[in-house]
């Protein structure tokens, strides 16, 4: 546990400042790496959905250290087992799926944190030194980790009032594709209405002095939540932001097309003529010199 990129991170949502970051869900640790060389504020390692096991995990963690970027590990249901092991390997805190109830949110707080107060128990780990900081690790632990819950349903949404009065929890991440499912709309990143539902939300979570974090759709959308009062904002999961980049790339000579479920690439809609050069959005910001190479006679 990084005690003081935490205090760095807190400080900045109470002054109201932004934080950014970044959502992990590939195994190569050098995505940590250049989020940490950014400066980004935190990252995700999502170990809820797709295939990253604890070895992977644990490498995304490690290329944290030292730093003052927050590493949080998504983990695949509230489960005593699961929160113990994230904290024991090092992480900063957890993002806990599909919190609907305040019992739920008050459970996941007690899992996080050593008793009297939790339910956490204490082994000889990374967390702590591998039994070497015992006792400093303990008696920081419990003021200092995140336990960051995920609002991604109609009944979490309902529940939001009684959720924002649970003690030790001070930020809220949405779910807005998940969300949209429990609305009956799935497949959908914001339905009809749930985009204003989210936004009703915020407000109430706002107004008990408590933040708010989104993923951003694109560049656009970034500002866009920011704008409306997100604070914890990502700039995009790491295959997100690298299909993204894709596809305007393809798009620059003509060759970008929808991907298929079944990974067998669609023809291109309508051939183009590439552009003569990349958009300027796309131009790097570096000043390129050619020396001429003089050639021996």
């Amino acid at each position: 546990m990084k005690t003081f990129a935490l205090k760095k991170f807190r400080e900045k949502l109470a002054a109201n400042e932004p934080v950014h970051g970044l959502w992990i869900t590939l195994e190569s640790a050098s995505i940590s790496e250049m989020a940490v060389a950014l400066g980004l504020d935190w990252i995700v390692i999502d170990a809820e959905h797709g295939h990253l096991d604890w070895k992977e995990i644990l490498e995304h963690i490690r290329a944290t250290v030292r730093s003052d970027t927050v590493v949080l590990v998504r983990i695949a249901e509230l489960n005593a087992g699961l929160i113990k092991r994230v904290l024991d390997i090092g992480a900063d805190g957890v993002v806990v799926p599909w919190v609907e109830t305040a019992e739920q949110l008050k459970q996941a707080v007690a899992f996080a944190s050593y008793p009297p107060e939790g339910l956490r128990g204490i082994g000889a780990e990374r967390a702590t030194g591998w039994g070497q900081c015992f006792l400093q690790h303990a008696q920081e632990a419990n003021k200092h980790v995140l336990v960051v819950p995920i609002i991604e349903t109609v009944t979490a949404g309902r529940n939001i009032k009684e959720l924002c009065q649970v003690s030790g929890v001070n930020l809220f991440f949405f779910g807005p594709a998940d969300y949209s499912s429990t609305a009956g709309h799935r497949g959908q990143w914001e339905g009809p209405g749930v985009a204003a539902e989210l936004l009703a939300i915020k407000e109430i979570i706002r107004a008990q002095g408590k933040h708010c974090g989104i993923i951003a759709t694109n560049h656009e959308n970034l500002i866009e939540r920011r704008q409306q009062g997100f604070r914890m904002l990502g700039l995009g999961s790491d295959t997100g932001l690298l299909l993204r980049s894709l596809h305007a790339s393809l798009g620059v000579v003509g060759q970008d097309r929808p991907m298929s479920p079944t990974f067998v690439p669609e023809k291109a809609a309508l051939p183009t003529t590439p552009l003569p050069r990349p958009p300027k959005p796309m131009r790097t910001d570096r000043v390129k010199v050619f020396k001429e190479k003089k050639l021996r006679s």
